[in-house]
């Protein structure tokens, strides 16, 4: 006879497992988030396809840049290229020293403003020709594109001595051609930089032009056709359509922009005699060969190259930190 059990549920039977039948235990699932031993072990893989390059970048960096420090915080002269031994450890006084100097601080703010100035003006021809390369037949394209090429391809020496010869004020065309007579470019201060400038950009803008228009091919013809069915002008597709989506490729041409401007030296020292006048076109690299060079000053001269690596670090790394702050991908 069954015993009433007052109404209470009957548990249900366990279905008997392989650890019932003494199989081995079931593997617990990987916690998501955790990577497993071999994507641990695949993490290394892509450091060892680098490990050639990184060599060699350690080679040409990584050991200049130590010296450079090095010699910084030496008492480093003639004496000691010579092949004597550094009279001295100075510690932080050389570069004490060069921030005492009035003319550190001119020659950094002259610095900064003709950089600023040669990078935004490299970007604006740069990216306008990239533009016109999209609306203009297959022959002048050609055309244009064989002209920037050369410009690029000129040495930088060669390119600065034939402005200089283009700009003299006895011989050069442009005087005769605008009508300025025995005007001498290079004796004035401003107008020294503006030739300077002119050549820089003159070198500077096909690297732009390029790398843009290759991004404006990769942009579907939809995108910018709709634009312009929009009634959108040249100027507001770019604005508004071209530059956000060719924002990446816009991003690495002007880093590398204000890394060549503001370490510009050949330009500047071929085209102002080393300086200008006076030393009134002195940039940091030029100052800091005429400390290093000139003045057997080399520890002074490495201490501007020091100063001036870390300017180049701090403004890159501060962009790309907005940048990743704003959400953008580089």
């Amino acid at each position: 006879m069954s015993v009433a059990t007052g109404g209470a549920k009957s548990r249900p039977r366990r279905t008997p497992g392989p650890a019932d039948a003494g199989g081995p235990p079931r593997a617990r699932p990987a916690r998501p988030g955790r990577p497993t031993g071999g994507a641990r072990r695949g993490g290394w893989t892509p450091w060892l396809y680098l490990a050639p390059a990184l060599v060699v970048l350690a080679g040409l960096l990584v050991y200049p840049v130590y010296q450079l420090g090095l010699i910084s915080v030496l008492d480093y002269t003639q004496a000691q290229v010579s092949g004597g031994e550094p009279t001295s450890f100075q510690g932080l006084g050389n570069y004490a020293e060069l921030l005492g100097d009035p003319q550190f601080w001119n020659v950094l703010l002259a610095t900064v403003v003709f950089a600023a100035a040669c990078v935004l003006g490299t970007m604006t021809v740069g990216c306008a020709l990239a533009v016109l390369l999209t609306r203009v037949r297959a022959l002048p394209r050609l055309l244009l594109m064989l002209a920037a090429l050369g410009a690029w391809a000129t040495p930088a020496i060669t390119g600065s001595t034939v402005w200089v010869f283009l700009f003299d004020p006895d011989f050069g065309p442009v005087n005769r051609v605008l009508g300025l007579g025995d005007f001498a470019w290079t004796y004035g201060r401003l107008s020294a930089f503006a030739l300077v400038f002119f050549e820089v950009v003159w070198c500077s803008f096909p690297l732009v032009m390029v790398t843009t228009y290759a991004g404006i091919r990769a942009v579907p013809t939809e995108v910018v056709e709709a634009a312009t069915l929009d009634g959108a002008s040249v100027w507001r597709t770019w604005r508004s359509v071209l530059a956000p989506l060719l924002r990446p490729i816009l991003i690495v041409v002007t880093i590398q922009s204000v890394i060549w401007d503001f370490k510009v030296f050949t330009q500047i020292y071929v085209m102002t005699g080393g300086g200008g006048i006076a030393k009134q076109n002195l940039v940091l690299n030029v100052y800091a060969y005429q400390k290093a060079f000139a003045s057997s000053q080399y520890s002074l001269g490495s201490a501007i190259g020091v100063v001036m690596l870390l300017i180049l670090l701090s403004v890159t790394l501060l962009y790309l930190k907005l940048l990743r702050r704003n959400g953008e991908e580089i």
